[in-house]
């Protein structure tokens, strides 16, 4: 990511260390760069930092966190970039560190946990993160007086048109960093866009979207205009998902597919993808982690209300996607949206495909319709059931799901749950109106 041969001392005043807390707030502390610098770059920040809700900057109450106690945020050289809408400031994604080992409460540390489980089982996981953001005039916006960027349709040439000078900045910004820019089109609410990029392995992948989105909002500001990745800001237009595609690979090899099965999925492709369909009632409370985001999630909206997969089907919340040539080279999850934090999200995501391997979980027949037109009767009989409507029903479903739980740790876990309480209890009295004007811009 970026370059590594900048030379800090003259292309650089600042780095910023970044990390995305337990709310998914993306933060950063800049360290001045002068001839004495060392790295790996350190500074410290708060313990309770990992217990803070959107709300405010205060620790929750049994998050197991306290203003006492210092943790040192490591900048990850690998990541390091100079910022093209930052001039003579870099950045590094920042790994919580304690006592010079990885602090239980880090989001990053917990994926990097799950990709050596992934190696254990000899595979490796690839993805990325495919945004949807509305775009508005102006660069401070209030609710009542949201003006979209256009109000074309779906992937109307004349939204092109229109907003061509901050797509072709973006993309540029994003192609700088070393991100590869695969597809651009407007969609299908009034100034929505979509940018999808290409994949990269799990770590890089999560990092990716961080990128993303501070890119995103810092171009954006920079043409007058607002940027917003909040899942439902319109109770009448489409909802901004957070798609993650994933493909499985051995030895360099894509491993998914296989041209020999009807479905073109592997033995192995199949059991990865019956773990996320069995936990993912648990782990939506980590890829759909706001009571915005069930705004969203509703039948007949393509967003995935449905705890199945099929071929092919964008109502389902797991869509595998055929190849012409048979053998499945990668699938999305649909039930993700930005404002939950990328590396808890990849990390319960693989956690939850890994437990399928490992348990040789078997994958139901796919649903080749709308469930939402289905009966109750027969999504009785096909034994499909509908995902949480709300986040309270999420995070109960993450307390009783054993195997997320213990992947992340008792301590993230704890402390991820009680700042997600406290979220639910600030928001859950609020009208739409209140909670998109409290969120629009933190997302």
């Amino acid at each position: 990511m970026g370059s590594s041969k900048l030379n800090f001392q003259e292309d650089l005043d600042f780095i910023r260390i970044l990390w995305c807390d337990n709310a998914n707030i993306i933060r950063a502390k800049a360290i001045h760069i002068n001839k004495k610098v060392n790295f790996p770059l350190r500074v410290g920040i708060s313990s309770a930092q990992q217990g803070v809700p959107v709300m405010y900057d205060g620790v929750v109450p049994d998050a197991g966190l306290s203003p006492v106690g210092e943790i040192q945020l490591e900048g990850d050289i690998s990541t390091l970039s100079e910022l093209p809408y930052a001039p003579q400031q870099g950045r590094m994604m920042g790994n919580m560190m304690l006592k010079g080992e990885m602090w239980d409460y880090c989001p990053r540390g917990y994926l990097k946990k799950m990709i050596e489980k992934t190696k254990e089982i000899g595979i490796q996981i690839k993805g990325s993160f495919e945004n949807e953001f509305y775009l508005f005039t102006g660069s401070k916006v209030e609710i009542n007086e949201l003006l979209c960027v256009d109000k074309t349709p779906f992937a109307s040439t004349q939204s092109m048109d229109i907003n061509q000078d901050f797509v072709m900045e973006l993309v540029k910004s994003l192609e700088s960093q070393g991100i590869t820019v695969e597809q651009y089109y407007p969609e299908a609410g009034p100034g929505q866009q979509e940018i999808t990029i290409k994949y990269s392995d799990a770590m890089r992948t999560a990092d990716n979207q961080i990128v993303f989105r501070e890119t995103t909002k810092a171009v954006a500001r920079k043409h007058d205009k607002t940027a917003s990745f909040l899942p439902k800001i319109f109770p009448d237009k489409s909802g901004s998902g957070c798609h993650l595609h994933l493909s499985l690979w051995e030895n360099g090899e894509n491993i998914l597919g296989s041209s020999e099965d009807s479905y073109g999925l592997s033995l192995k492709g199949k059991h990865f993808i019956a773990g996320i369909l069995k936990h993912l009632p648990a782990i939506m409370a980590l890829t759909t982690p706001t009571c915005n985001s069930y705004r969203r999630i509703q039948p007949h909206s393509w967003s995935g209300a449905y705890q199945c997969w099929g071929m092919d089907n964008r109502e389902a919340a797991i869509r595998v996607i055929s190849e012409r040539k048979g053998a499945v080279q990668h699938f999305e999850v649909k039930t993700i949206d930005a404002s939950s934090n990328p590396y808890l999200c990849m990390g319960a995501v693989i956690a939850a495909g890994t437990d399928g391997i490992i348990n040789q979980t078997k994958l139901p027949e796919p649903i080749q319709e709308d469930p939402g037109d289905l009966s109750s009767g027969d999504l009785k009989t096909q034994n499909v059931a509908a995902l949480p409507s709300d986040l309270k029903q999420a995070i109960i479903n993450l307390e009783n799901d054993q195997i997320i739980l213990d992947s992340m740790g008792s301590r993230l876990s704890k402390a991820y749950i009680a700042v997600k309480k406290a979220e639910l209890e600030f928001f859950k009295d609020l009208s739409m109106d209140e909670e998109v004007g409290f969120l629009l811009e933190k997302f």
